[in-house]
């Protein structure tokens, strides 16, 4: 069952893989993929041609557009190998895909590296998309908060290492 106005569907029943609209804006690109089964990210692929000097930043495009049904999220994340090689992340790192978008997936790329350009083609993985469920809040003040053992102790304050 699919709402054709929204793309939305329903949840997956337990051990069902959740079904999402993709519209591939660039016919010539691989779609979006899992590299191996239980992986959290599918690779998402530059849509151009570019070179990154050091410490420039691009918004790169894609060539997918999805539509997420309403509760889940999709996240573009940087991908380990390009961060550890290369020094290319995402600047926004993670970048939120809200369920309404319907435009095209971008990803802000980032070459930390000091010295060396970093040359993107276009095909080549640069990001993952992480989809996940989320929750939408309401929000209510009170004058205090409930106490826990963390209490107001923040950045470095669990440990030493």
């Amino acid at each position: 069952m699919n709402d054709q106005s929204t793309g939305h569907r329903p949840s997956p029943g337990p051990g069902r893989p959740l079904s999402i609209a993709l519209q591939a804006l660039d016919p010539d690109l691989p779609l979006p993929v899992y590299a191996k089964s239980g992986d959290a990210g599918a690779d998402l692929r530059s849509r151009a041609d570019l070179t990154l000097g050091p410490g420039e930043r691009a918004l790169v495009p894609t060539g997918v557009a999805i539509a997420l049904p309403e509760g889940y999220a999709g996240f573009v994340h940087p991908r380990s190998g390009l961060a550890a090689r290369h020094g290319i992340t995402v600047v926004n790192a993670p970048g939120t895909v809200d369920a309404g978008y319907r435009g095209e997936i971008m990803v802000t790329l980032l070459n930390t590296d000091r010295d060396e350009p970093f040359r993107v083609s276009r095909g080549d993985r640069i990001a993952q998309l992480v989809v996940q469920r989320v929750e939408q809040a309401v929000f209510e003040v009170v004058d205090a908060l409930p106490v826990s053992e963390r209490g107001g102790t923040g950045f470095g304050s669990s440990g030493t290492a």
